[in-house]
């Protein structure tokens, strides 16, 4: 379907309903307000920050089946030229999606990409066993004992994460059988959907890691340039790009990333993680969606990940091969340190004087708690090297203050 934008809330309008409204929905929020779409900004409490620059914002529970059917069921109703749902996080009924794209709703990539991505078991069945790809021995359990023995077949240490969560939420470092009880009960108290079952993976003796920004898109798949990360508690801190690795490494990324993503099909970008061993490379996870250690890509490249994701969800052309970059360049978040309402980011001016190639992001979420991510410092550099030193410089000048 060709891209003909009519002007937003009226019939002729290509309307995206943004299912997740933090600072990735936000940054796609404004790449399709740019080509003149109308956007829905959805979320499970007000005032967040993609609401912020949307024409129309709704608040629902979307890991309930019923109020996210009925949110796009209206959406369906109300007149326009082209209707897309937009995941932009995991905490969502996906058998909705699933059911609704049966009867025609255009999903983003998929209904099926945004479910086994989801839960972390289908995702890791369908690479492991459908494809055949490497990745870390792995076991899931449903119960303590069940980590107990997977602990005594993969060895100490270990990671146990919930089939579903992200970005960290519940996921522990088993270093020996000691710390099972309490990691399976944070297991199943801090997942975003709640209790249930675990992955417990073998630690992988790899030598970096790296997020593979891939785009699927009318004219083929195109990739970024490799981008590496540091995370802390699951959760990523600062990223770079590109990252440095061999030919041979990055031509077995692409083709994993490529056959990954094929298998889930449809368009838009996906962060696909991985772990370079030498010139070997295993799948660690996917994302169906722009990638939060690709906001360096605001820095590195004309095309941002959220461009890129815009412009192939709605069949404009990306550029072939490799996303060109503008120059190295590096992301480091501010994190806050306690919990508040209204929360006022200091330090920005600081934070820019550290180097001119320094932009700063202010997400401008209402509220904060421990560790929540609430801006990022972004920066260039003649490598990625300098411009890591000079977006954590920046970023250290940042803080969280009660309003």
């Amino acid at each position: 379907m060709s891209f003909a934008p009519g002007p937003p809330l009226t019939s002729s309008a290509v309307r995206l309903v943004l299912l997740g409204s933090g600072e990735l929905g936000r940054e796609v929020a404004i790449e399709a307000l740019r080509l003149g779409c109308e956007v829905l900004a959805v979320d499970r409490y007000a005032d967040a920050s993609a609401m912020q620059v949307a024409q129309r914002h709704a608040v629902i529970d979307m890991t309930d089946p019923a109020a996210l059917r009925a949110l796009l069921g209206a959406e369906r109703t109300r007149p326009c030229a082209r209707l897309l749902v937009v995941p932009e996080l995991e905490a969502i009924a996906t058998p909705v999606l699933l059911e609704l794209e049966e009867e025609g709703l255009h999903v983003v990539p998929t209904a099926r990409a945004a479910r086994l991505t989801m839960d972390r078991e289908g995702i890791r069945r369908l690479v492991a066993e459908e494809l055949g790809l490497k990745t870390s021995a792995f076991r899931f359990c449903d119960s303590e004992q069940e980590v107990r023995d997977a602990v005594a077949a993969l060895g100490a240490p270990c990671v146990i994460k919930p089939v579903m969560s992200s970005s960290g939420k519940g996921q522990s470092v088993l270093r020996s059988a000691d710390d099972v009880a309490d990691a399976w009960t944070y297991a199943q108290e801090s997942g975003r959907v709640g209790a249930g079952r675990v992955i417990v993976e073998a630690f992988v003796d790899f030598d970096y890691e790296i997020t593979l920004l891939t785009i699927r898109h009318v004219g083929g798949t195109s990739f970024c340039a490799p981008i590496g990360h540091v995370q802390e508690d699951g959760d990523y801190r600062e990223s770079w790009q590109p990252h440095a690795m061999s030919a041979a490494a990055l031509h077995a990324a692409r083709e994993l990333a490529q056959q990954v993503t094929d298998a889930l099909g449809g368009t838009g970008i996906f962060g696909v993680e991985l772990f370079v061993r030498g010139d070997e490379v295993l799948f660690s996870e996917v994302s169906p969606r722009p990638h939060d250690t690709g906001m360096t890509t605001m820095a590195t490249q004309a095309l941002n990940e959220f461009a890129l994701h815009v412009r192939a969800i709605l069949g404009l052309p990306v550029p072939a091969g490799e996303v060109p970059l503008l120059s190295p360049g590096a992301s480091a978040v501010c994190l806050a340190a306690a919990q508040g309402d209204a929360p006022v980011i200091a330090g920005v001016a600081e934070a820019m004087a550290v180097d001119p190639s320094v932009d700063v992001r202010v997400f401008a979420k209402p509220d904060a708690r421990p560790n929540r991510r609430m801006a990022v410092a972004l920066a260039r550099g003649e490598d990625a090297s300098t411009a890591r030193a000079i977006a954590r410089a920046a970023a250290s000048c940042l803080r969280v203050d009660s309003a």
